[in-house]
């Protein structure tokens, strides 16, 4: 049971509590009704707004809207003044651009096509909106005239500024300079920079608006006779020059200009004037008027061991009667030579430069057209140049002038070395422009093979012409003018091993490999040769005397064996004739023994044969006296007789002819020592001094003056 003071404590306790939660509950009756009453005063308020706003919406939505309509019709007639004085203007067009129309566009371009674009709106309004109106026919008009003006723009600054390019700047870009690590290009500049912008703009119009492609055609007549002019300018660069001083520029010819800061050297050593006119001089003496009799030889180029002295000055006299008128001539075809194989070189390059600044200016679905139109005139010159020059060389060779094809070679060269860079740069042209240079290329091999060929057939064929032969046994002028001929085949082995194998129809030529074709140069050196040893055999013939025939042929045999050493022609005879060389050497000795011969009959009076037995101190029989008094005539008859003959005979090679002294000389020095020894303590003759007219040293002088006109 809880005790009476915990229970009067814990009811005090409770009553405290419920007197405050009563005085909590009467605070909070408070609030409720202090927010009822703001509550309702708010609504009061906002009820009033609300009336408020929509009588001022009730208000102001119609002014809004009257507002709005009012914008709306400023807007219009805005525009529609806006339009007017547009079209308006369309009326005025050809009013106020008559004037700048009239002018043209020369000096100011930009300002000129704003006028022209003026006027093409102004055609597209009449069109679209008043097709029958007057003033379309007016604005077309003066839209054509502006058409036409511009077109007359493009071609006068195209025919003013155009001008041909200078021969000293394609030479400097057709060259190159070995010394120099980083090769310069040089730039060929046709246009100037600002002329080129406003060919540029102005195509670019005639393109987009214009709808007439007539300035294409204008453009490729003006550069290609620019083009044209370049080239003949060149060649005439070359002409003048090569007849002032000689000298020529050029990526054939190693030298370089003074008046040029560039030292540019030779691209490719192609072809060096005057080098050929040597050869072509001899051979064509040789192939179209023989020797004319009066004085024997040939017409030897130097070599290592020969002595010209004994022969140089009826030589050179020959050369001079028969070459000097046509040494001008020669001159002139070196220069048209070496100018044709630089215009190829120069077309190139300039045929390149033309494309890039045809690039800038023509569209790129016509500029390949347009291109091939711009070098068709230059183009069909130089092949033009080259068909004549292949037509020569044919009226030539029917001369049997075989020298022609020499002129081909240096050409055929280039050409061919150039083909591929040529091919690339028209690359996207005709069918028939590209087939130009392979056509002429073919032509030229043709005629080459074919004027090798006949060369061939003419050293087999040569007559063996009495009146066309050494007098004293010396080198033939056929021997001499074959090995040239082969000494400038070896210059242009590759062209001429080419030449040959272009004619071949057998299988293995399908593919012409550079081993094949050396091969077949070989070859065809091996059949020159044949021919002419065969020819020579025949030659030798003519001579009534053997010993002079020997000495002909070892000549002969000699030189041809020196020159092929010397030119290293050996080393492509070689290449199907391995023993070519020691075969040469066993025909020069036979030909030294067969003249060796020539001595029997005065040495054959020396020896013992018929010689009479005797006892020293027993006196000799007349005939046995007589026997000794022959001999001793026979072999002064005979040395007198042969050192008088063989005296006026040539051996060109002072090695050989010392050899040959030499040895001949021990033969008959020996033989007339032991004859003498033999006859010394012989009492033949009252007058002795009759018999022994020579001392041995005597007859040894008399071999070596042998071989010697000047003696």
């Amino acid at each position: 049971m809880i005790p009476t003071e915990d229970a009067s404590a814990r009811k005090r306790e409770i009553e405290e509590k419920l007197k405050q939660e009563q005085e909590t509950l009467s605070f909070i009756r408070e609030n409720l009704e202090k927010s009822d009453q703001l509550t309702k005063g708010m609504v009061s308020i906002l009820s009033s707004f609300e009336s408020r706003l929509m009588q001022l919406e009730n208000s102001i939505i119609p002014v809004h809207k009257q507002t709005e309509n009012l914008q709306r019709l400023q807007e219009n007639v805005d525009k529609t003044l806006s339009c007017m004085d547009h079209v308006i203007s369309y009326y005025h067009v050809a009013k106020d651009t008559d004037r700048i129309i009239r002018e043209g566009p020369t000096g100011r371009l930009d300002e000129y096509l704003a006028c022209i674009a003026k006027i093409q709106k102004a055609v597209e309004y009449f069109q679209d909106n008043n097709p029958d109106s007057p003033e379309l026919n007016t604005v077309k008009a003066r839209f054509e005239k502006g058409k036409e003006l511009l077109e007359a723009e493009f071609r006068s600054l195209l025919t003013r500024y155009s001008k041909p390019v200078p021969p000293i700047l394609i030479l400097d870009a057709i060259s190159v300079d070995d010394e120099l690590e980083v090769q310069e290009d040089v730039v060929l500049e046709h246009l100037p920079e600002a002329v080129l912008q406003d060919i540029i703009c102005i195509a670019g119009w005639l393109v987009e608006y214009g709808r007439n492609q007539d300035f294409m055609n204008v453009y490729f007549q003006i550069r290609s006779n620019q083009l044209d002019r370049s080239i003949k300018g060149l060649k005439d660069h070359f002409r003048k020059n090569s007849a002032s001083s000689g000298i020529l520029y050029s990526p054939a010819v190693q030298t370089k200009r003074k008046d040029t800061p560039t030292k540019k050297a030779p691209k490719r050593p192609v072809y060096i004037p005057g080098t050929i006119r040597k050869a072509q001089n001899l051979l064509k003496q040789y192939s179209q008027h023989g020797l004319d009799g009066k004085k024997g030889g040939s017409n030897l180029t130097p070599l290592e061991g020969y002595d010209h002295d004994l022969r140089v000055k009826h030589l050179s006299d020959a050369l001079t009667e028969k070459h000097g008128a046509a040494a001008g001539k020669d001159d002139v075809l070196d220069i048209e030579i070496d100018s044709y194989i630089h215009c190829i070189s120069a077309f190139v390059k300039l045929a390149q430069s033309e494309y890039a600044l045809l690039a800038e200016i023509i569209p790129e679905h016509h500029q390949k057209k347009t291109f091939d139109s711009l070098i068709q005139e230059a183009l069909d010159n130089l092949m033009l140049e080259g068909d004549n020059i292949v037509s020569a060389a044919r009226r030539a060779i029917m001369r049997h002038d075989y020298s022609a094809v020499l002129t081909i070679f240096p050409i055929l060269r280039h050409l061919k070395l150039n083909k591929s860079e040529f091919d690339s740069t028209l690359q996207g042209t005709a069918a028939s422009t590209k087939n130009k240079l392979p056509t002429l290329i073919t032509s030229m091999e043709t005629i080459g093979a074919k004027a090798l060929e006949e060369f061939a057939d003419s050293i087999k064929n040569d007559p063996d012409k009495e009146y066309n032969m050494p007098k004293d046994g010396t080198v033939h002028e056929l021997t001499s003018n074959a090995i040239l001929f082969l000494q400038q085949l070896l210059d242009f082995h590759e062209t001429a091993g080419a030449m040959l194998a272009s004619q071949e129809t057998s299988s293995s030529a399908s593919s012409y490999t550079s081993e094949f074709n050396k091969r077949l140069l070989s070859t065809y050196i091996c059949k020159v040769l044949g021919n002419l040893q065969l020819n020579l055999l025949s030659k030798s013939k003519v001579y009534e005397d053997s010993a002079l025939s020997a000495i002909f042929l070892h000549n002969n045999y000699n030189y041809i064996l020196k020159s092929l050493e010397k030119s290293e022609l050996i080393q492509l005879v070689t290449v199907t004739q391995k023993k070519a060389e020691s075969s040469y050497r066993e025909l020069i000795e036979q030909q030294i023994q067969m003249y060796k011969s020539s001595w029997v009959k005065v040495t054959e009076h020396l020896t013992d044969r018929n010689m009479p037995v005797f006892q020293p101190g027993t006196k000799l029989k007349d005939k046995e006296r007589q026997v000794i008094k022959d001999k001793f005539k026979g072999f002064n008859d005979g040395l007198e007789e042969l050192c008088k003959i063989q005296k006026g005979w040539a051996i060109p090679d002072k090695e050989q002819r010392d050899f040959i002294r030499q040895s001949q000389k021990k033969v008959v020095s020996d033989a007339y020592r032991a004859f003498l020894q033999r006859c010394a303590n012989i009492s033949f003759t009252k007058n002795p001094e009759k018999y022994h007219k020579y001392r041995a040293e005597e007859v040894e002088e008399m071999i070596e003056r042998l071989f010697d006109t000047s003696a």
